[in-house]
């Protein structure tokens, strides 16, 4: 009697899966949806405090004044109190004065997140 009560459960569970299945409509969309919301690889080793990969990517060229997800690298730095890869941006040729969309400085995010350490550094630049 169990085994009949078991087997009768997984039909039961097997049925209702493929009932379910067939009730979706599964169209394939012939278009491709394109979004500008990435972060760039330097962005991304900034924001995880990875200082190696920071400097390799400015040694292979990577611009430190990109904007990207609407934060600069020295914005993404500064949000983060990443000071060490402030120095290093800054050494780079970053530009603490740049604005985003939203008219934000590095500077501002410093505040924002109050990193004391962004913010003297910061301060010092102006």
């Amino acid at each position: 009697m169990k085994k009949s009560v078991i087997y009768l459960g997984a039909a039961l569970v097997a049925f209702a899966n493929v009932s379910m299945a067939s009730n979706h409509n599964f169209a394939v969309k012939n278009q491709i949806e394109v979004t500008n919301f990435f972060s760039s690889p330097l962005n991304v080793a900034i924001s995880k405090g990875d200082v190696e990969s920071v400097k390799k990517f400015i040694e292979y060229g990577a611009d430190v004044n990109k904007i990207s997800e609407d934060m600069s690298p020295l914005m993404v730095a500064a949000r983060y109190n990443k000071v060490e890869i402030i120095k290093i941006l800054l050494a780079s040729g970053a530009k603490p004065n740049d604005k985003n969309e939203k008219g934000y400085t590095a500077l501002k995010y410093a505040e924002l997140s109050k990193a004391d350490d962004c913010i003297a550094i910061l301060k010092d630049l102006k």
